[in-house]
């Protein structure tokens, strides 16, 4: 389930990150916490690979003008509430089978952060019912 609000939030922190007002680190710990939206994984995805590219966009402006860009398209997509394009998700995905979006301060939260540290795949309908 997509929330267009969550979404919004994403698009003006990587927009943020982009003009330098706010790191990356504290982008990600304002994600919305323990979203499922695919399209939120990977703004998380390619928000933690801008971060880790640091020393390689100070070496290759062009590389950085397009990694800029990326993000700036990804940003505009989740503003109008639109899912990111299914190659972008995959893309991610295959490397990666969720993001490590913080969790909850409750114990919903608790019990999936524990489930991800052991590995194992919570599904929502087992553990507890998804609030909607």
């Amino acid at each position: 389930m997509i929330n267009i609000q969550d979404r919004l939030l994403v698009a003006n922190l990587i927009r943020q990150v982009l003009i330098y007002n706010i790191c990356v680190r504290e982008a990600i710990l304002r994600f919305p916490k323990d979203t499922d939206d695919k399209s939120i994984h990977a703004a998380y995805h390619a928000l933690v690979h801008f971060e880790a590219d640091e020393d390689l966009r100070k070496r290759d402006e062009l590389y950085k003008e397009e990694q800029d860009d990326y993000l700036e398209f990804i940003s505009n997509v989740l503003e109008k509430g639109e899912d990111l394009p299914e190659n972008i998700i995959r893309n991610y995905e295959k490397y990666y089978e969720y993001a490590n979006i913080p969790h909850e301060n409750n114990t919903k939260g608790f019990f999936r952060g524990f489930l991800r540290f052991l590995n194992i795949k919570s599904d929502e309908n087992i553990y507890y019912k998804k609030e909607k």
